[in-house]
């Protein structure tokens, strides 16, 4: 018999207040230990385990790698820091980002799902995009329990949608049935060998392998056409089911919508780049104009300045298009 006693709670936008609402629910310790990864960007503040923690009946922590996994416990991603379990302990990963963000819900997800099999339950709750639908999916191939919250309760519904579109969510319930559902699993056992588990390579195997049939000659598959947003690196196409995903040897593991995203974004830098360029010049040909050594030719004057208003209209027509990109959600 084992109870599903490893949880893992993944948000991102919006989902703060429902972890909270998740943790205040439980009148006492929840005999389970609890891992929380919410997006948040590399050089903030987090304050995330004070926020978390219940006085003294289940304290918080941004753990620090090699820390013993203790029933009773929420353990916090820090920023700019994968949240990964091995051997019964903690450990934080400053690899490759993962659907453009570190910390990210999937390695924590795929890293339990490994290393607990059935003991885990997966939780996706608000944020945008579909970070930790990837991870349901291999808990799931693991035995485990996924859950996904009710989207329309959700204020970013983008995750927990693709959980549910992607057949990756066994359960879709609001954040107080939520609550009650994983205090039912923690402490109700379950009966492990009418559980069927698909063991799997681990993520880090299979980048190894990857690279070394690439260095002979014999990786399967076709490279797409497309340039990881992250280090530039080929991009190769990989799929889980319905689901897409790219990855690039470096390790930057992307779905089809944080890849879209990136490259959104790389688009805008690229735009503001040639902007600053364009205004640069017509500054420098404008400051040529006006030297005085050049008052004796009109025609070089002339030339500087058609330049300089050629650079203006066109750096204006960029800031134009880049006034019609929409603002980036919080992620």
């Amino acid at each position: 018999m084992i109870k599903r006693d490893i949880i893992c709670i993944g948000a991102s936008a919006g989902g703060l207040e429902a972890v909270r609402d998740i943790i205040s629910k439980w009148e006492s310790p929840i005999p389970a230990a609890v891992f929380v990864v919410i997006h948040s960007p590399s050089d903030a503040f987090s304050a995330l385990p004070h926020i978390l923690a219940r006085a003294d009946t289940l304290p918080a922590v941004h753990p620090s790698s090699g820390d013993e996994i203790e029933h009773g416990c929420i353990y916090a991603a820090p920023p700019d820091h994968h949240l990964i379990i091995q051997d019964s302990r903690v450990i934080l990963s400053s690899g490759p980002k993962e659907n453009l963000v570190r910390p990210a819900i999937d390695p924590l997800f795929r890293s339990a799902a490994e290393a607990y099999g059935p003991r885990v339950v997966g939780v996706v709750l608000s944020g945008t995009l579909d970070d930790g639908t990837a991870g349901l999916m291999t808990i799931k191939r693991h035995g485990g329990v996924t859950i996904a919250q009710e989207p329309a309760e959700a204020a970013f519904p983008g995750m927990p949608e693709s959980a549910i579109e992607n057949s990756a969510a066994d359960i879709i319930l609001p954040v107080a049935g939520i609550a009650d559902e994983l205090w039912a699993l923690a402490n109700t056992p379950v009966d492990e060998s009418g559980i069927v588990a698909m063991m799997e390579s681990s993520e880090r195997d299979i980048i190894d392998k990857e690279i070394n049939a690439q260095i002979e000659g014999k990786r399967e598959g076709v490279p797409s056409t497309l340039a990881c947003p992250d280090c530039g690196g080929v991009l190769w196409e990989l799929r889980d089911g319905d689901m897409i995903r790219y990855r690039c040897h470096t390790g930057h593991l992307l779905s089809m919508d944080s890849l879209a995203q990136g490259i959104s974004e790389k688009t805008e830098d690229a735009l503001w780049n040639a902007v600053r360029v364009l205004q640069e010049k017509a500054m420098l040909h404008r400051r040529m104009a006006n030297m005085p050594s050049r008052k004796r030719h009109p025609d070089l004057i002339a030339e500087s300045e058609r330049q300089a208003d050629e650079a203006d209209k066109e750096a204006n027509i960029l800031l134009e298009m880049l006034k019609k990109i929409p603002e980036t959600k919080d992620r």
